[in-house]
């Protein structure tokens, strides 16, 4: 989702572009002299979901040279921002809002996981979000989680996708998605996808894959290769904007808490800015062991991250550390890092240092 923020304590002007009626009369003129009826002395003007209005840059841009402030939310991320650059060159603030942070979560909550009387209630929180996510509306009351996010993963279908895209099949979109929100942190192929889910071509797959990344529901990681040409061809692995969509969709058969937190990492470097295919990749390496996260500061690797809910079996660590050692030699990077459901420490494995890392304190 895109927003700017409006000042506390200054009068604003609200429109809801979700709102159909709003949408079929639509006459500029007409609206903006009932925002002067209803908001009178306005300072600000928030237009919501502002993509869903025909040709909405145009009007946006004559807002703008008349010297309004507009405070303009949507949740298409590549509409928007191409949109924006092209009406507004430059004079915009752009903030993109993701579901709340485990840190978010437990602000919201009062608890700090630095406290020693309170890390028993941070354990218990980090795993509720870890299962559920970190939508607002859900936090407070968890007994909806399921019901609101599948009817929100639906809205999304059929509003932002299917409608604003005319696609005819939804069948197909709605088969894709759920196919992909089974196989969150699996590395999938446009070519596999379409036989795997009889869909009438590659092209429509990759075309519904794209459609899908839109209102940042999906999100698509590129394998790390020096290679350009190589790195194209590699499969992506698949990732989904908030757990709780995962527990929403019934079909989720085996709880898996692996999957889940190395997708709750993934949104969490997204946060902090990185990049997917320009900052942030997997990796796999000679001898095809993956590396769950590449960070790239410029042109070097800046970190190999690895994400495992549970270290204490022996081959388990094994099977984590050696392939984070094959691949700090191939990319020259010695800044290793596992991610744990709750284990700590430096571990020295053949020669080398590796932080581990809990979730909470990442």
């Amino acid at each position: 989702m895109h927003c700017s923020c409006c000042r506390q304590g200054k009068n604003f002007a609200y429109l809801n572009f979700d709102d159909n009626l709003l949408l079929e009369i639509w006459d500029e003129d007409l609206v903006m002299q009932m925002l002067d009826d209803v908001y009178p002395g306005y300072e600000y003007l928030l237009l919501d979901e502002i993509q869903n209005l025909p040709d909405w840059d145009l009007w946006v841009n004559k807002l703008y040279r008349r010297g309004k402030n507009l405070i303009i939310t949507g949740s298409n991320a590549k509409m928007l921002s191409s949109e924006m650059a092209t009406v507004l060159t430059g004079r915009y603030l752009q903030i993109e809002m993701l579901p709340f942070s485990l840190e978010e979560t437990m602000r919201w909550k009062n608890v700090n996981p630095n406290l020693e009387e309170q890390s028993a209630q941070a354990i218990v929180v980090a795993d509720d979000y870890m299962r559920n996510g970190g939508y607002p509306e859900t936090i407070q009351s968890r007994n909806i989680t399921k019901s609101y996010l599948s009817t929100l993963f639906d809205s999304i279908l059929l509003k932002d996708v299917a409608k604003r895209h005319k696609v005819r099949n939804t069948t197909d979109l709605y088969n894709l998605a759920t196919y992909l929100l089974s196989n969150f942190c699996n590395p999938i192929s446009a070519n596999e996808l379409a036989s795997e889910l009889g869909l009438s071509s590659v092209t429509t797959t990759k075309k519904f894959c794209d459609y899908l990344a839109e209102p940042y529901l999906f999100f698509y990681l590129p394998r790390f290769n020096n290679k350009m040409k190589l790195m194209k061809k590699a499969p992506n692995k698949v990732y989904v904007v908030d757990n709780g969509f995962v527990q929403s969709t019934a079909f989720n058969l085996s709880e898996n808490l692996g999957r889940l937190l190395e997708n709750q990492v993934f949104v969490e470097l997204l946060r902090r800015g990185y990049i997917p295919g320009n900052t942030l990749f997997y990796y796999r390496t000679r001898n095809d062991k993956e590396i769950d996260f590449v960070t790239r500061k410029g042109s070097k690797v800046e970190q190999l991250i690895q994400v495992c809910y549970d270290m204490s079996s022996e081959k388990t660590r094994k099977r984590e550390l050696d392939a984070l050692v094959e691949a700090s030699e191939e990319l020259h990077c010695d800044n290793l890092l596992v991610i744990t459901n709750s284990t700590e420490g430096i571990f020295q494995w053949k020669d080398m240092d590796i932080a581990l890392t809990p979730i909470n304190k990442f």
